[in-house]
């Protein structure tokens, strides 16, 4: 791949064209625009804002996140999570917007760019690798849940009011049950019941579009908005306006904590959809290149009229499944999105409300996968409350989520360094096919009755430097008589200049108390800073050893001498 390929990544496309065809893209991008235009309308509702926001977020950002990012196959626009996100961080900043919560959402969809497009820009993209797997999918579950929480009340035709109080607002709203809306009900749950029905039974139907196209055509038919029935009522049509976002300070400080959440969040969501799909089309990915095409596509967003974007799990498994080949795929989409704005926006007027929660619920349920908080605690309980905690913190900070992924991520750093604080140093023995392994958990004696052999699996760090005088010294009073101790280095990759001064320190201790430190497996890098810090010339004799075997030849001679 080129330079300028490498930078603009449409301008290989025209090759894949000449070995594939473009058929495969055109049907693809059909395909998903069927689900896309009704997911728009139901993610832009769960974000708190009008349904033709998520129409003109799937338009321009869907193209320019397909022609600036790296995996071809993703479908970029309206999410269930970032939108969640996006209404946990607009709601209570209302007041301070004076009510433009579009202006809000069109901001934090800028701020949010701007973070990935720097991070992509200058290769930064390994901060985001700092949250945990299993703290990410405490927070993705428990986000499932609310989502579903906050779905579950307009499913059933209840209003559900928004307070800071998330299961005060459920359980208020399942409080006027006795108020249900019979024929609301019916669309809701009915509609459930249908696309269920159709995933599991005709997986290869567009479930979505029909769904609502049915139920569309109910409502027109049999009255439900006059009828009392919440429909979707006027969207919009014709081409978003362009703009600015009300670039106020006071509103970009309340926004940026949230924009580096829906930031990390969706490029998160986005990430492990190019993961799954490279990973089957065996082409790599770059992630700092998809970062600058997530993010152009936030700006792009937040100038047309839209709301916070990333690539939609669902929509690129299908997209990819679809034959998608380049992202041609995702312009055909975006082709199909303006025609629905621009000819068929009057069509969606009846569309029950009750219709979009039941989208969303389908499409969320598959976000929840509690086995993997169950693996992370028997993998490590570290990984494992990291999990719980950050799951649980997201519920009670509910609805302000960002609180909860925030919560898990000054976990996640935490348990990183308490685990970088406490690495493992084994005493070694002879095992019987010849190494030199834990002693401890093979029942090995030692080396010899005045040496043993101490194994350090850490870099020698400011972190670590007190964990390895402890065990240096546990070593030298691991027997009676010890007057070596053997440090088996192929496990330090690194020392600091802590790391120099506790072991220039243990050199002196341990030959004021006639013992001495010996090492073998020592690593250049290790070797070098020992070197520039002048503590290699006061062990050298003693640590040029390759192996155990090498060096116990060499100092169990030195001692039958001494």
């Amino acid at each position: 791949m080129s330079t300028l390929q490498r930078v603009f990544p449409f301008l290989s496309w025209p090759a894949q064209w000449r070995v594939a065809g473009v058929r495969g893209d055109i049907a693809a991008g059909i395909t998903v625009a069927l689900v896309m235009i009704p997911q728009a309308l139901a993610y832009a509702k769960l974000a708190g804002l009008p349904p033709h926001v998520g129409l003109y977020a799937a338009l321009v950002p869907a193209v320019v996140a397909a022609l600036f990012g790296s995996c071809s196959q993703l479908s970029t626009g309206p999410v269930a999570l970032t939108s969640l996100l996006v209404a946990a961080s607009i709601a209570p900043l209302g007041g301070l917007a004076s009510g433009d919560v579009i202006g809000l959402a069109l901001l934090l969809a800028l701020l949010s760019g701007l973070i990935q497009l720097a991070l992509g820009v200058l290769r930064l993209g390994w901060l985001l690798n700092l949250l945990s797997v299993p703290v990410l999918m405490g927070f993705v579950n428990a986000a499932a849940l609310i989502i579903c929480l906050t779905q579950i009340p307009p499913l059933l035709g209840l209003t559900m009011p928004h307070s800071q109080h998330l299961m005060l607002d459920f359980a208020q709203a399942l409080g006027g049950v006795a108020d249900l809306h019979p024929a609301a009900v019916g669309f809701g749950l009915g509609s459930l019941a249908a696309l269920v029905a159709l995933k599991r039974l005709w997986p290869r139907l567009p479930g979505v579009p029909l769904v609502v196209a049915a139920a569309t055509a109910i409502s027109a038919w049999t009255g439900f908005a006059a009828g009392g029935g919440a429909v979707v009522g006027d969207v919009p049509g014709g081409l978003p306006e362009l703009g600015l976002p009300p670039l106020r300070l006071e509103l970009i400080a309340a926004l940026l904590p949230a924009a580096f959440v829906v930031a990390m969040v969706s490029f998160m969501e986005a990430a492990s959809s190019a993961k799954l799909i490279s990973g089957r089309t065996r082409e790599p990915w770059r992630q700092d290149q998809e970062l600058i095409g997530q993010g152009l596509a936030k700006i792009a967003a937040a100038f047309t009229s839209g709301m916070p974007v990333s690539a939609s799990f669902s929509r690129s498994a299908l997209n990819f499944a679809s034959d998608a080949r380049t992202g041609l795929s995702s312009i055909v989409t975006a082709a199909f999105v303006l025609l629905a704005l621009l000819y068929l926006t009057p069509l969606l007027w009846h569309l029950p409300k009750p219709v979009l929660a039941a989208i969303i619920l389908q499409a969320v349920a598959g976000l929840m996968d509690f086995k993997v908080l169950v693996r992370a605690w028997r993998a490590s309980r570290d990984d494992g409350a990291g999990a719980a905690v950050t799951f649980l913190a997201t519920l009670a900070f509910a609805p302000n989520i960002q609180n909860g992924i925030f919560t898990g991520l000054i976990l996640s750093l935490a348990l990183m360094v308490y685990r970088g604080m406490r690495p493992r140093a084994a005493l070694l023995g002879l095992h019987e096919d010849g190494t030199y392994r834990d002693r401890e958990r093979f029942g090995l004696p030692h080396p010899h009755p005045q040496l043993v052999i101490l194994r350090f699996d850490s870099p020698l760090s400011f972190v670590t430097a007190a964990t390895f005088e402890d065990a240096m010294l546990d070593a030298a009073r691991a027997q009676e008589g010890v007057k070596i101790v053997l440090v088996s280095g192929a496990g330090i990759n690194d020392i600091d200049a802590t790391g120099l001064h506790t072991l220039a320190g243990l050199i002196e201790r341990f030959n004021a108390q006639g013992q001495s430190i010996a090492f073998c497996g020592l690593k250049k890098q290790v070797i070098d800073a020992m070197e520039r810090d002048g503590v290699w010339a006061r062990v050298k004799a003693q640590a040029s050893y390759r192996t155990e075997h090498q060096a116990l030849d060499a100092l169990l001679a030195a001692l039958a001498k001494g």
